[in-house]
């Protein structure tokens, strides 16, 4: 009797601590819990006006449903954590699991206007306006959580890349900035940073915020294939060589590495080097065209003619527009003629598309985006040596035409001059002897 007289004692006393709650709120979750509670209260009653003692089952129930529950239940909210909180949280999720998101936008909007810091309903609804679109809204309720958690990283690396999808990048990078002071290690704030700041072609920027998370990434591929993109945009190419290497040697699939190993490579003059990263980048359908239309340059430069036929063909088969770029480039001219692809009216060739910083408007393109301009780039300045070469070669040629036209009028004029000394001579040895016979006359 004396343990159903403590128990009843304890149970009204949460039970009027949680009424209180109601009241004050006027918060209708706890309703549920006084149910549980008065089921457990009614269990102890029934075993006192009966005079039995209930089975363990039945004990088990009204000290759970009477005490043990709400007894976390306050001990959780002297921490901060709201019962109803709990309550609208897990029905939310449980409605989003059910597709109904519009119910638990409801239901969330609702609880988050009555409790206006509640961390978890501002963050969950900002999840939910992200997946329908509301990047505004969203970016709102994601500053609401980060005013309630200051130490949400999570929401702070939301907010930044919301405000790059608004293109808003500036708000973006001052935003991964601050949280990359705070937490240097944020592998994804660094990769978006690094990539907003080669859109706006701060690579020396750029490169120190990759370099800056090698510290704490050193085996990230990753990293090192966009340091090698951002050096090949500084025209470092020793230092774009040394980090597609490293991570080619962490990510041999890394195809897109090897393409511009390739190219550097080639720009160096290295080219058995440049034919065995070309090779390897024949395993990307995406380089492959390409890829062959670099190993038939090599090809033609080593004088194996055959096997320079065979590689444009291939690559003007994988990709038509190609056919328009041999024609132009003149390393091609010795062996244009054997060119047997044709290409259809239907299949004209299609100008490759001119990159512009419009393109980096989607960010789920913004890395594939960079590789093209490093690619670009790297042609560019392949087609520049090139064209530096030729004319290095016809300089040359042309100062020694002018060598040996000078060297003949340098010839020609000692021979005038020689001549004119031979009269100056003949005619001083015919004065001097005229002048001898009249002396002898004299």
């Amino acid at each position: 009797m004396l343990e159903e007289i403590l128990f009843l004692l304890i149970a009204f006393s949460l039970f009027m601590i949680i009424f209180s709650k109601i009241i004050r709120r006027s918060d209708s979750n706890y309703i549920a819990l006084l149910i549980f509670q008065a089921i457990g209260i009614s269990i102890c009653f029934i075993e006192i006006k009966i005079g039995i003692h209930a089975n363990i089952f039945f004990t088990v129930i009204r000290y759970l449903f009477s005490i043990v529950l709400p007894a976390v239940i306050i001990l959780l909210e002297i921490k901060g954590i709201v019962f109803s909180e709990i309550i609208v949280i897990v029905g939310a999720k449980i409605l989003i699991a059910f597709g109904k998101n519009k119910e638990a936008k409801q239901l969330l909007v609702k609880f988050v206007s009555k409790y206006n810091s509640s961390y978890h309903g501002h963050k969950l609804l900002a999840e939910i306006y992200e997946k329908e679109g509301g990047m505004r809204k969203a970016i709102d309720e994601y500053v609401m959580a980060l005013d309630l958690k200051k130490n949400d990283h999570n929401s702070y690396f939301k907010i930044a890349s919301l405000l790059k999808e608004l293109g808003k990048k500036d708000e973006a990078i001052q935003m991964l900035q601050t949280l990359i002071k705070s937490k240097p290690d944020y592998l994804d704030a660094t990769i978006i940073l690094g990539d907003l700041l080669c859109e706006q072609e701060r690579f020396k920027e750029a490169a120190n915020v990759y370099q800056d998370a090698l510290k704490y990434h050193s085996s990230n591929y990753d990293i090192y294939y966009s340091l090698g993109i951002v050096f090949t945009r500084l025209n470092d190419f020793g230092m774009a060589k040394e980090m597609y290497e490293k991570a080619a040697e962490l990510n041999h699939q890394l195809y897109g590495a090897y393409y511009n190993l390739g190219q550097i490579c080639f720009i160096e003059k290295d080219l058995d080097a440049a034919e065995k990263c070309f090779e390897k980048s024949l395993y990307d359908e995406k380089l492959e065209a390409k890829s062959y239309y670099q190993l038939a340059k090599i090809y033609v430069l080593k004088g194996q003619k055959e096997k320079a036929i065979t590689f444009i063909n291939k690559a003007i088969e994988i990709d038509k527009s190609l056919l328009k770029k041999v024609s132009k480039d003149k390393i091609f001219n010795s062996i244009k003629q054997y060119i047997t692809v044709s290409v259809k009216m239907d299949e004209k060739e299609q100008e490759e598309k001119v990159l512009t910083d419009e393109d980096f408007m989607d960010p789920v393109y913004s890395k594939e985006m960079g590789e093209k301009f490093a690619q670009l780039h790297l042609e560019e300045t392949t087609t520049l040596v090139e064209d530096i070469n030729e004319n290095t070669i016809k300089q040359k040629a042309s100062e020694k035409v002018t060598d040996i036209i000078n060297k003949e009028k340098l010839k020609k004029l000692l021979e005038e001059e020689e001549i004119e000394d031979i009269d100056i001579k003949e005619e001083t040895e015919k004065f001097q002897k005229n002048d001898k016979q009249k002396s002898d006359n004299f």
